[in-house]
């Protein structure tokens, strides 16, 4: 599993922004993918996550109805779009998995990460 998060920039207050996250592995399907993101000086936090076929996902109560995840397993690809974005959305955002049979919100239950990318939202 090797992951490779992409998407991040600098945009403005009520913009929309999708982030992608490619595996360049063979197992992709099997595993459980999640975003976090980091904001400076705060603990990573759970942003969403998703289940093997996508049927099943989760949100952290600031994002729901802002942020959509989803994925395409033929692309070995899960995305997070994101809208109506606020300068306290500005974080590294990391794309994560784990493999097991439900979704975790806590970053040291997920086993492989990808670099992250900076999200900055002007006011």
């Amino acid at each position: 599993v090797q992951l490779q998060a992409s998407g991040g920039g600098l945009v403005q207050a009520g913009d929309s922004l999708t982030l992608a996250c490619s595996d360049s592995g063979r197992t992709f399907s099997s595993l459980l993918m999640s975003w976090f993101r980091q904001a400076p000086g705060k603990e990573r936090e759970f942003v969403s996550g998703i289940t093997w076929s996508g049927s099943g996902t989760q949100y952290a109560d600031s994002m729901k109805g802002r942020f959509n995840i989803y994925r395409d397993n033929a692309k070995n690809t899960v995305y997070l779009q994101m809208r109506s974005l606020k300068p306290e959305d500005t974080a590294v955002y990391y794309c994560a998995g784990r493999r097991g049979r439900t979704l975790d919100t806590q970053p040291d239950k997920h086993n492989y990460w990808g670099q992250g990318t900076q999200v900055t939202v002007s006011s």
